[in-house]
């Protein structure tokens, strides 16, 4: 993916030299940059040791990608680092970092021997809210990540949704819809991790009590590129047809045994489709629900039935 430079800000790094010299060596930049160790008119900037930064412990963010981290080390070798990192000092001399990971990865991969940094004072709790703020912010993270990044925040800071939300500077329904994503399988999570599925959907989906009925919907909605309106169009068809099941005859309702209805969730989740088992011990019916022309092929074919 190919990354905007002019929405990078400029930095310590540009206003020293404009950038690194495609001419200069990187080891005789990094001996000139030791003599300005403050600069701004803040008095925060400073340009410390790469090899004295520590990942940070409340780091919210799990997926890097590769190709980003060297566009990003291109962009500042060609234009220096154009926003410094974000990072507190420890009592060990080192620094811990707060946000800015994936600019420190650059960094690093271009050799450098010293990164500008904002070095503030920070409590743990303000810690782990500055690094996912920023993240949050630039929309670095995917939404399961920011809400494993809140459910942290609070767990580990003992933090209603309410005090989280404000320090987040979020809404606390925001809150909420995030942290609901983990109520997900681990399935489902990795679909909204990867972008096959976006908010609209999850909270479509949510509306669904049963996992193995989650499950299915969501890979109906991703075969059939399904979008939020249609979501809700299937979801209210699931819940109309399980409420005239339940209408249905007591004896029908009495003769699904618990084999019979673990037979049906794996059916279900075989054909990604709806299905239903009208049983007796002497007869019965198994009813699959499709949506269309489409949705009806696919589910002949996984039968292996030619049409």
């Amino acid at each position: 993916m190919a990354l905007q430079r002019k929405s990078l800000g400029r930095g310590l790094g540009s206003i020293i030299s404009a950038g690194i010299s495609k001419k200069t060596p990187l080891a005789e930049q990094s001996k000139s940059a030791d003599k300005s160790s403050k600069v701004g008119g803040y008095g925060l900037f400073s340009e410390i040791p790469l090899d004295k930064v520590e990942p940070g412990k409340y780091q919210a963010r799990r997926d890097f990608d590769e190709a980003e981290i060297a566009a990003l080390a291109e962009s500042i070798s060609s234009e220096g680092l154009l926003q410094p990192v974000l990072v507190r000092q420890t009592k060990e001399g080192t620094y811990e970092l707060l946000a800015g990971e994936r600019r420190l990865r650059a960094c690093r991969k271009l050799g450098l021997k010293k990164i500008v940094a904002c070095v503030q004072s920070a409590s743990d709790a303000s810690s782990a809210a500055k690094g996912l703020i920023e993240n949050i912010q630039r929309s670095n993270l995917n939404p399961m990540e920011t809400a494993k990044g809140i459910a942290n925040l609070m767990a580990n800071f003992h933090l209603t949704q309410d005090a989280a939300s404000h320090r987040l500077g979020l809404s606390r329904e925001s809150v909420a819809n995030f942290l609901r994503l983990l109520k997900f399988s681990d399935e489902i999570q990795g679909y909204i991790s990867k972008g096959r599925l976006s908010l609209g959907h999850a909270k479509v989906i949510l509306g669904i009590d049963d996992p193995v009925q989650q499950a299915v919907v969501a890979r109906r909605v991703i075969e059939s590129g399904l979008n939020v309106r249609g979501t809700e169009e299937l979801v209210r068809r699931l819940k109309s047809g399980a409420e005239r099941s339940r209408r249905g005859s007591a004896v029908s309702a009495a003769a699904e045994s618990a084999v019979v209805a673990d037979l049906r969730r794996r059916i279900s989740a075989k054909l990604n489709a709806e299905v239903e088992i009208k049983h007796t011990p002497k007869r019965g019916k198994i009813i699959i629900e499709y949506m269309g022309n489409d949705d009806l092929s696919r589910i002949l074919e996984i039968m292996g039935v030619k049409v």
